[in-house]
């Protein structure tokens, strides 16, 4: 009995170191190895064509079709900024150097046109009102002796043409006469050029007496809207060439967008544009109303557009995200059960043939040779393309096909699509 006992275990033992020996035979092969590092590839290529016999194809209800072209309705993201066009903006500035008297304008003050704004104050105002008047009592004096003067010059040549007189008093008479006479001139253009100045300054020239001077003149609001800077104070000395104020008409805000340079050939002139502030849920409208001449730094441009409601809540400088609706552009399209995702990317199923679909031959054992056999031939074949999603319309999306996709002759999966992925990724796991 105990003999019989040592032999099972001899031989026992014997199988095992057998079974053992073979096993890392056949690991470390490297025919072994080439074959399965061939079937894994081979795995891989096949996920991207995927066979369908008769019956699956039936079972799956494949429908196919072509691309087509057709006018979809699309829509472009942007960001813009409110602002106001260039005659909405006033920057205030004194006509002449003064002192700031009073203003009591702060930031964001409403002010209306033709409104005191601020009062300036000069000493130099009354010299400059004093030498007009002197230069005007000045010129009525001139003109009193040009009376004489041209009297005098009339009666000299009188005499001169009855030979009375000599020709030398005639000369003094004449020269007299028009050297009074280039005086008034003189005078009338300085008197002229204060009396602008002072319609400037907004002090009435004919209002100044020697008892009515004006040392102070108004600065006036140039239109209706809102103090958007205040760079002064009172006391402060200012001059003719200093921005004291800057006043925006808010009636006309405009909304600017920036638009790359890839989405320009979408927007076209009186296009819709809805666009929502930060913060905000409310959307407002616009219209495209005029595109920027020149392309920035970051490939973008600046589009006007003309609100289509005025909204007095709104200030410029405020921050916006909008959608542009550009309207039907003819594009390639497919209806939306042709487009599968997987792993973040988009793809179609194309029809494919048999030999193109044929992967790599590799030898095999027989007995794998005769499981095949006696599979089903498959008789449909699709290839599996990567595109882009562009806009979808109703039930038709736009897609970016490859360069070398064959439009006019190649039929996609248009309904099925769905279950042609489940059958490559399973394809894929199994081969795996």
């Amino acid at each position: 009995m105990k003999f019989l006992q040592n032999i099972i275990l001899a031989a026992t033992v014997g199988s095992f170191i057998f079974l053992t020996a073979c096993n890392s035979s056949e690991a470390n092969d490297p025919a072994k190895e080439g074959e399965a590092a061939e079937a894994h590839v081979h795995g891989v290529d096949e996920a991207m064509v995927v066979a369908l016999t008769a019956d699956q194809y039936k079972n799956a209800g494949i429908e196919t079709g072509k691309v087509e072209t057709r006018p979809l309705t699309g829509t472009v993201k942007v960001n813009g900024v409110l602002d106001l066009p260039p005659q909405n903006l006033f920057s205030i500035s004194a006509p002449t150097a003064g002192f700031l008297k009073k203003s009591d304008l702060l930031q964001g003050s409403r002010v209306r046109k033709g409104q005191v704004i601020a009062v300036l104050y000069n000493p130099e105002f009354i010299v400059e009102q004093r030498e007009y008047l002197e230069a005007r009592q000045e010129l009525a004096a001139v003109r009193s002796q040009l009376e004489y003067a041209e009297a005098e010059y009339r009666r000299q040549e009188e005499l001169a043409r009855e030979n009375v007189n000599a020709g030398k008093t005639l000369q003094a008479a004449k020269a007299e006469f028009y050297s009074l006479k280039a005086k008034i001139g003189g005078l009338e253009a300085k008197t002229g050029g204060q009396r602008a100045r002072f319609k400037l300054l907004g002090i009435n020239a004919d209002r100044l007496s020697a008892d009515n001077f004006q040392s102070e003149i108004n600065l006036y609001s140039p239109a209706n809207g809102y103090v958007t800077e205040v760079n002064v104070n009172v006391g402060k000395y200012v001059g003719n060439t200093e921005v004291l104020f800057k006043i925006a008409d808010t009636e006309h805000i405009h909304a600017e967008l920036t638009v790359f340079e890839k989405d320009i050939p979408k927007l076209k002139i009186g296009q819709t544009v809805r666009f929502t502030l930060a913060n905000e849920t409310k959307e407002r409208l616009a219209k495209i109303y005029l595109f920027g001449r020149e392309i920035s730094a970051d490939r973008s441009i600046q589009v006007h557009c003309h609100l289509l409601r005025e909204d007095k809540d709104l200030l410029p400088g405020m921050y916006f995200k909008a959608v542009v609706e550009t309207g039907a552009t003819p594009v390639h399209a497919l209806p939306e059960a042709a487009i599968v995702s997987s792993e973040g990317k988009n793809y179609i199923f194309v029809v494919t043939t048999a030999a193109e679909a044929e992967a790599p031959q590799h030898e095999e054992g027989g007995k794998e040779a005769e499981e095949q056999e006696h599979e089903p031939q498959a008789e449909h074949h699709f290839r599996m393309v990567e595109v882009k999603r562009g806009v979808t319309d109703g039930a038709f999306v736009e897609v970016g096909l490859p360069e070398d996709f064959d439009v006019a002759n190649s039929l996609v999966v248009t309904d099925g699509a769905f279950y042609l992925l489940s059958a490559a990724k399973s394809g894929g796991e199994e081969d795996e």
